[in-house]
């Protein structure tokens, strides 16, 4: 009995021993160097849902004494092409600190991140703390007062970004680093034309082109787990699940429409929300 107890214990601990362990406050530090610093981080290894969570814990810790207060939060891996790259069943978040937002058409660094990226997403607004007890997207389209094109400018921070998987992924933040907001839409208060604002975002065309008005690529609003205001209704309730309260004022982005492209000194990406309403097209510069 006692060499099979001896041979299972072994056999534990070297299963143990084989998966990641959660950042410490060292590890967090240094991959937050790497994020200033505008350096590749060496890679991760893959994660389970439990490490991610408490690594992503560690590093936001780490960042938000550099960075600034909470201004919002993002969720990703909300388009089904995006969670296969990813090998994730789920989506996962971050959050956005101040800083991260940058007005329409501002000029932007290239090297803006260490593994810099561009995305077409959907930022949203929170009006009113009721979207903690949200059960419907009706219910959280009631609790904001804006919808923003937004482009987001995340940075994969890691050496090789495709050895991520969904965990690891989120374990940085979900590689939150900047975004441009376009010209808000006013969510309205009559019911008739909210119901039309709820079908539009779900029938919308995103068509990404670039500076010279050459189409990079196409989504609708649906690509978002079916309606990006599911996407809004699955990040509250995370946060909520971890004891966090979404506050009036604060932003969530969404998810990313693809496709993802690297950016470029002296181009331009424009974003146009075809069919939503009230939107105009947003864009970024970027320069050396």
């Amino acid at each position: 009995m006692k060499k099979y107890i001896a041979t299972f214990l072994l056999l534990w601990t070297a299963a143990a021993m084989s998966q990641p362990a959660c950042f410490s406050a060292e590890q967090a530090a240094e991959l937050v160097s790497h994020f200033y610093a505008r350096t590749a981080a060496p890679d991760l290894p893959l994660m389970d849902a439990a490490t991610g969570e408490c690594s992503r814990l560690q590093y936001q810790k780490a960042l938000s004494q550099r960075h600034g207060a909470v201004i919002g939060y993002k969720v990703g891996l909300t388009n089904a092409a995006i969670r296969r790259a990813f090998r994730a069943d789920t989506p996962q978040w971050g959050t956005l600190y101040e800083g991260m937002l940058l007005p329409n058409g501002s000029a932007v660094s290239a090297s803006f991140g260490a593994q810099p990226t561009v995305e077409a997403d959907l930022l949203v607004r929170v009006g009113s703390a009721e979207i903690n007890t949200a059960q419907t997207i009706d219910d959280v389209l009631k609790a904001l007062d804006q919808v923003i094109p937004f482009i987001e400018l995340p940075d994969m921070l890691v050496k090789t970004p495709l050895k991520l998987n969904a965990h690891s992924l989120g374990a940085i933040n979900l590689a939150a680093r900047l975004g441009v907001m376009g010209v808000p839409v006013a969510v309205p208060q009559e019911p008739e034309q909210r119901a039309s604002l709820q079908e539009s975002l779900v029938k919308m065309k995103l068509v990404m082109a670039d500076g010279a008005g050459v189409t990079l690529g196409e989504s609708v609003g649906s690509d978002l787990l079916d309606h990006p205001l599911n996407a809004a209704l699955w990040l509250v309730r995370e946060l909520n699940r971890q004891g966090i309260r979404v506050q009036p004022g604060q932003f969530l982005s969404l998810g990313t429409f693809p496709p993802v492209r690297p950016p470029k000194a002296g181009t331009r990406f424009v974003v146009d929300y075809k069919g939503l309403e009230g939107s105009a097209p947003v864009w970024v510069q970027f320069r050396q």
